[in-house]
């Protein structure tokens, strides 16, 4: 398949994952429910996820994923936002979406919708990303809520979510220029005035990367070889794999390769003041005179 029509295919089927995953969420529903849900439906579909669905609840801004065996419930008045990442041959769409269960918080997601949309009508080749930044942060405010200043949108390569270049949702002396080509998932992040802005470093989100070989157990050895044949240079979910490895020899195996630093392991990230937060986020190809978004 041609890199275009997988990043389309990718996006087409993010698009609809996405837009069926409000029916997964509720109050009492299992986190692992709406993770395992999302995943399947997205395979079904034909596509791969290019990273583990996160389950984000309310301060938890990004970067958690259900373990195995995870009986976290959604709670009442929860704001939960559903991030999805699909693959076709390693071309990726990476699109999220906030759902609101207390009817208190509905603005502070159409304020991360709409510096969304703003951003999408300003790229366009030749724009810089601190422009963007600039844009998103004058629309988020207008509603009365405060961008997150240290989470940004990301450059999208073949194999990789996170490709270098950032898409502030801030003003910013970020000023690398968009070309013509290029991939990136705009993600604004919204929070009350009252928050601080920004996120912290919290618990482990049980999403690893592959990181080095180092000397290891037959088990751990062969769960390595299998981690880096099927997922390569993209995260993945330790429930995944110990799924395929059962039994305390995969569960011990697994911690083996994150002890040897073979693994890294991405944090969830909170909100400092724990304040609740919003995502929106679509995948764009920027063209001459605007851009594609694939996951509309």
């Amino acid at each position: 398949m041609e890199p275009r029509e997988a990043l389309l295919e990718a996006g087409r089927i993010a698009s609809r994952v996405r837009k069926n995953a409000a029916s997964l969420v509720d109050v009492g529903v299992p986190v692992i429910d709406i993770c395992d849900g999302v995943e399947k439906a997205l395979m079904e579909m034909g596509g791969k996820p290019a990273f583990p669905c996160n389950v984000d609840i309310d301060e938890v801004a990004a970067h958690y994923t259900s373990p195995r065996g995870d009986r976290t419930l959604v709670p009442e008045g929860a704001l939960v936002k559903v991030d999805i990442g699909v693959h076709i041959e390693g071309y990726i769409a990476d699109t999220a979406t906030t759902i609101c269960l207390n009817p208190g918080l509905r603005v502070m997601v159409e304020a991360a919708e709409e510096g969304l949309e703003a951003a999408i009508r300003t790229v366009r080749a030749g724009v810089r990303s601190s422009d963007i930044g600039s844009v998103i942060e004058r629309a988020i405010k207008a509603r009365g809520y405060s961008p997150i200043r240290n989470l940004t949108g990301h450059k999208l390569a073949r194999y990789v979510v996170h490709a270098g270049k950032s898409i502030p949702n801030v003003s910013t002396s970020e000023t690398h220029v968009l070309q013509e080509g290029d991939v990136y998932a705009i993600e604004p992040f919204t929070t009350p005035k009252s928050a601080d802005g920004s996120v912290r470093d919290g618990p482990v989100g049980h999403i690893y990367i592959y990181r080095k070989k180092a000397r290891v157990g037959e088990v751990a050895k062969s769960m390595l070889k299998f981690i880096q044949s099927e997922y390569r240079s993209l995260p993945f979910a330790s429930r995944w794999v110990v799924r395929r490895f059962p039994g305390q020899e995969g569960a011990d195996a697994f911690q083996e390769l994150v002890r040897a630093r073979c693994l890294y392991s991405y944090p969830q990230l909170v909100e400092r003041k724990k304040g609740p937060v919003a995502q929106a986020e679509h995948t764009v190809i920027v063209t001459g005179d605007g851009c594609v978004v694939t996951t509309a």
